[in-house]
């Protein structure tokens, strides 16, 4: 499991040797570490890339602080391997040791003013590795003056096919470690390497656009962090997790999925719905709805069980409820409210969610993609719209998750996951072809069949240091992912359909 922290409480672990009250030099000694992580990511990134060290070039944009301290002693290692090496210097001043041990390897140094923003532009942009270390975690905001025309106008001349790999130092400047808010311009960088553990801002859209690669280095503070600010499940931790039926297993302990989905409008929502559930191992699905909509599910899922009863009749051990909801289907919204009503595990997405009580419970899973989650927070007080919410992710479904008390699956390039019990998750496995019709109701699905599954069997998340009254965001994070997974082997690299991504998570899950 990745574990991701606040760029304050990366601070905080690092705190006892910056201050060095004893004179030990573990500060420098934590400088000297990262340098030399960044370093040999630098130079281990060349080498798969087939380019040779020897002659090549290196461009440190390097600021006043520790972050370009960093980034001037990483030059210096790499001058020393005999690649050419020039730090642009954004603030005029720098780092006084950094800039000591960069010339000393024989780095030469420019200082940027108003007056040769193109001229080192052009510089860097010519290099064949530019190495970003303007800006640390501890930045408010971001470029201003000269390094900030300077990073627009090499994020201008990218790509090309001469341009260079670019290398974050510790974190994108311009990208917010704590949330992942960007404040352009931001360089998008190939690789970031980041010290003593992952930022969440890295595993937090709009941040994780320009994240690129993220390469941990540690740096000995990784014992004294506290409980991470995001986490993101590993194959590993889905292999431990994953529900594997008993020999005496029978349809009724395997898990019980009811479903109130689809309209005369969208009746292909109830299907992939219950199409997702069945792949993701659910013993069995109750399908409750139209005649017309069941009907089509009977044909396209002989296996689904298929009635026009009431939530109150149906013997399940969690819901799904709202996909391709009518608003005008009294009945059916009736059902999705009875269903997260009840007590049981319920995922509520797309036409749900309008229909459900303000304040929920921890069981009750939202779904919803950016737009979505602004309705319902603008619903809730929180005057957040689309762009508002793209623009802070991270923040918006912790805020949304605190308001409802529910579990909030925020769709997107990175999905994040909240709970109303402060732990999240973040999962980026999947591929841009995934932005199809019908994908989020086979997602729904899936996550469905997880908590029918899983959601009893408290044990099991609190053997993997997952707090079990918050297990419901780990089941969302783990649905999240096998989606993700499926969607990028159906896909193959290129268009993909909501059904075959369903068709490819039994397969997933049988590798996991």
């Amino acid at each position: 499991m990745i574990s991701a922290y606040t760029g304050t409480q990366v601070r905080e672990a690092e705190k006892p040797f910056l201050d060095d009250t004893l004179g030990s030099g573990a500060g420098a000694v934590l400088m000297q570490r990262a340098a030399y992580g960044l370093a040999n990511a630098v130079i281990r990134e060349l080498r798969s890339r087939g380019q040779r060290l020897y002659g090549s070039s290196v461009a440190v944009l390097a600021g006043k602080g520790n972050n370009g301290g960093d980034g001037l002693f990483a030059a210096a290692l790499l001058a020393r391997r005999g690649m050419r090496t020039t730090a642009v210097l954004t603030a005029g001043a720098a780092h006084d040791a950094g800039l000591a041990a960069f010339r000393k390897a024989g780095g030469h140094a420019a200082a940027l003013t108003g007056d040769n923003v193109a001229g080192l532009t052009a510089l860097a942009g010519g290099a064949d590795v530019v190495i970003d270390a303007v800006l640390g975690t501890g930045a408010q905001g971001g470029l201003r003056g000269p390094a900030a025309e300077l990073v627009a106008a090499l994020g201008r001349s990218r790509p090309g096919s001469r341009s260079p790999l670019v290398v974050a130092c510790d974190i994108p400047s311009g990208v917010d470690a704590d949330t992942g808010e960007s404040h352009a311009p931001v360089l998008a960088a190939d690789m970031t390497v980041t010290f003593g553990a992952a930022k969440a801002g890295l595993l937090a859209d709009p941040g994780a656009d320009f994240a690129g690669t993220i390469r941990v280095v540690p740096i000995g503070i990784e014992q004294a962090l506290p409980w991470p600010s995001l986490r993101r499940l590993e194959a590993r931790d889905l292999s431990a997790l994953l529900p594997r039926p008993q020999r005496r297993a029978h349809k009724y302990s395997r898990g019980v999925l009811g479903v109130v989905a689809g309209s005369g409008a969208y009746p292909g929502a109830a299907v992939l719905a219950c199409q997702g559930a069945l792949a993701a191992g659910a013993g069995m699905v109750r399908y409750l709805g139209p005649p017309d909509v069941a009907d089509l599910v009977r044909r396209s899922c002989p296996e689904v069980v298929c009635s026009a009863g009431a939530v109150a009749d149906t013997h399940v051990q969690a819901w799904l409820v709202g996909s391709g909801l009518d608003d005008s289907d009294e009945e059916q919204l009736q059902r999705a409210r009875d269903a997260a009503d009840s007590g049981l595990p319920t995922v509520a997405d797309a036409g749900a969610l309008p229909a459900l009580p303000d304040v929920l419970a921890p069981q009750v899973i939202l779904t919803p993609h950016a737009g979505e989650l602004s309705a319902l927070l603008q619903r809730l007080g929180a005057g957040l719209d689309r762009t508002a919410v793209e623009a802070s992710t991270l923040s918006a479904v912790r805020r949304a998750a605190g308001l409802t008390e529910a579990t909030v699956l925020l769709k997107g390039a990175t999905t994040l996951v909240a709970s109303p019990f402060q732990d999240f998750y973040s999962q980026a496995e999947g591929t841009p072809w995934l932005a199809t019709a019908g994908s989020g109701d086979v997602l729904a699905g899936v996550i469905g069949a997880l908590a029918a599954q899983l959601g009893a069997d408290v044990g099991r998340f609190g053997e993997h240091d997952i707090d079990p009254d918050a297990r419901w965001a780990a089941i969302a994070a783990m649905a999240a992912s096998i989606h993700g997974l499926a969607g990028v082997r159906a896909s193959r690299g290129g268009p993909v359909t909501a059904t075959a991504i369903a068709r490819a998570v039994p397969e997933v899950m049988r590798e996991l």
